[in-house]
Protein backbone atom coordinates (compact mmCIF):
# COMPACT_ATOMS: atom_id res chain seq x y z
CA UNK A 1 0.00 0.00 0.00
CA UNK A 2 1.06 3.47 -0.34
CA UNK A 3 -0.26 6.94 -0.14
CA UNK A 4 -1.72 8.49 -3.36
CA UNK A 5 -3.17 11.77 -2.59
CA UNK A 6 -3.71 14.29 0.16
CA UNK A 7 -5.90 17.02 0.08
CA UNK A 8 -5.26 20.64 1.79
CA UNK A 9 -7.97 23.39 2.31
CA UNK A 10 -7.72 26.41 -0.05
CA UNK A 11 -10.05 29.35 -0.71
CA UNK A 12 -7.92 31.19 -3.36
CA UNK A 13 -6.40 28.82 -5.80
CA UNK A 14 -4.49 31.29 -7.68
CA UNK A 15 -3.10 32.70 -4.60
CA UNK A 16 -2.28 29.21 -3.25
CA UNK A 17 -0.64 28.02 -6.49
CA UNK A 18 1.63 30.83 -5.85
CA UNK A 19 2.43 29.82 -2.64
CA UNK A 20 3.02 25.97 -3.15
CA UNK A 21 5.04 27.06 -6.44
CA UNK A 22 7.85 28.99 -4.34
CA UNK A 23 7.75 26.38 -1.83
CA UNK A 24 7.69 23.27 -3.45
CA UNK A 25 10.09 25.02 -6.62
CA UNK A 26 7.52 23.15 -9.59
CA UNK A 27 4.43 24.33 -10.88
CA UNK A 28 1.08 22.88 -10.29
CA UNK A 29 0.49 19.62 -11.94
CA UNK A 30 -2.84 20.09 -13.00
CA UNK A 31 -5.92 23.03 -12.18
CA UNK A 32 -9.57 21.82 -12.69
CA UNK A 33 -11.69 25.06 -11.85
CA UNK A 34 -14.67 23.82 -11.39
CA UNK A 35 -15.25 22.27 -9.19
CA UNK A 36 -12.04 23.96 -7.50
CA UNK A 37 -8.84 21.36 -7.49
CA UNK A 38 -5.32 22.28 -7.69
CA UNK A 39 -2.78 19.61 -7.94
CA UNK A 40 0.91 19.29 -7.57
CA UNK A 41 3.10 16.22 -7.69
CA UNK A 42 5.19 14.97 -4.86
CA UNK A 43 7.49 12.78 -6.63
CA UNK A 44 4.40 10.68 -7.16
CA UNK A 45 2.11 11.64 -4.17
CA UNK A 46 -0.85 14.25 -5.29
CA UNK A 47 -0.82 16.97 -3.50
CA UNK A 48 -4.55 18.59 -3.61
CA UNK A 49 -5.64 22.02 -2.84
CA UNK A 50 -9.53 21.78 -2.85
CA UNK A 51 -11.73 24.54 -1.82
CA UNK A 52 -14.04 21.93 -0.20
CA UNK A 53 -11.58 19.91 1.56
CA UNK A 54 -10.67 20.37 5.56
CA UNK A 55 -7.06 21.72 6.80
CA UNK A 56 -4.40 19.24 7.21
CA UNK A 57 -1.48 19.65 8.91
CA UNK A 58 0.83 18.53 6.51
CA UNK A 59 5.20 17.76 6.12
CA UNK A 60 7.05 18.54 3.66
CA UNK A 61 10.56 17.85 3.51
CA UNK A 62 13.11 20.09 1.95
CA UNK A 63 16.99 20.40 1.60
CA UNK A 64 17.28 22.58 4.58
CA UNK A 65 14.53 24.08 6.21
CA UNK A 66 16.73 27.23 7.45
CA UNK A 67 16.69 28.54 3.90
CA UNK A 68 13.49 27.35 3.44
CA UNK A 69 12.02 29.60 5.91
CA UNK A 70 14.16 32.20 5.10
CA UNK A 71 12.89 32.33 1.44
CA UNK A 72 9.33 32.28 2.31
CA UNK A 73 9.69 34.95 5.95
CA UNK A 74 8.55 37.61 3.27
CA UNK A 75 5.50 35.88 2.30
CA UNK A 76 4.27 33.92 5.27
CA UNK A 77 3.88 34.09 9.25
CA UNK A 78 6.20 31.59 10.34
CA UNK A 79 4.32 29.60 13.24
CA UNK A 80 7.52 27.67 14.64
CA UNK A 81 11.30 28.82 13.96
CA UNK A 82 13.54 25.77 12.47
CA UNK A 83 15.11 23.59 14.95
CA UNK A 84 16.23 20.30 16.28
CA UNK A 85 13.56 18.01 16.96
CA UNK A 86 15.68 14.62 17.35
CA UNK A 87 18.57 13.08 16.68
CA UNK A 88 18.42 10.01 14.45
CA UNK A 89 20.29 7.23 16.41
CA UNK A 90 19.11 4.28 13.77
CA UNK A 91 17.07 4.75 10.66
CA UNK A 92 14.00 3.97 11.93
CA UNK A 93 12.55 6.93 11.03
CA UNK A 94 15.23 9.17 8.92
CA UNK A 95 18.63 9.00 8.21
CA UNK A 96 21.27 7.36 11.36
CA UNK A 97 23.18 10.07 12.49
CA UNK A 98 21.55 12.81 11.37
CA UNK A 99 19.34 15.76 13.27
CA UNK A 100 15.99 16.20 12.20
CA UNK A 101 15.14 19.98 11.64
CA UNK A 102 11.85 21.08 11.45
CA UNK A 103 9.75 24.50 11.20
CA UNK A 104 6.14 25.56 11.29
CA UNK A 105 5.09 28.28 8.78
CA UNK A 106 1.58 29.47 7.59
CA UNK A 107 0.75 28.94 4.42
CA UNK A 108 -1.53 31.30 1.63
CA UNK A 109 -4.62 29.79 3.07
CA UNK A 110 -4.31 29.60 6.83
CA UNK A 111 -2.92 26.30 6.89
CA UNK A 112 -0.42 25.26 9.15
CA UNK A 113 2.32 23.48 6.91
CA UNK A 114 5.51 21.60 8.71
CA UNK A 115 8.70 21.27 6.70
CA UNK A 116 11.56 19.22 7.71
CA UNK A 117 15.25 18.24 6.45
CA UNK A 118 17.63 15.97 7.63
CA UNK A 119 21.53 16.98 8.56
CA UNK A 120 24.53 15.13 9.81
CA UNK A 121 25.26 15.44 13.70
CA UNK A 122 27.16 18.05 13.83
Amino acid sequence: MRLVQVAQHADDLERAAGFYTDLLGVAPAALFDPPGLLFFDLDGVRLLLDRGAPAALLYLQVDDVRVAVERLEERTHVVTAPHVIFTHEDDTLGPAGHEEWQAFVEDSEGNTVGLVSFHPRG
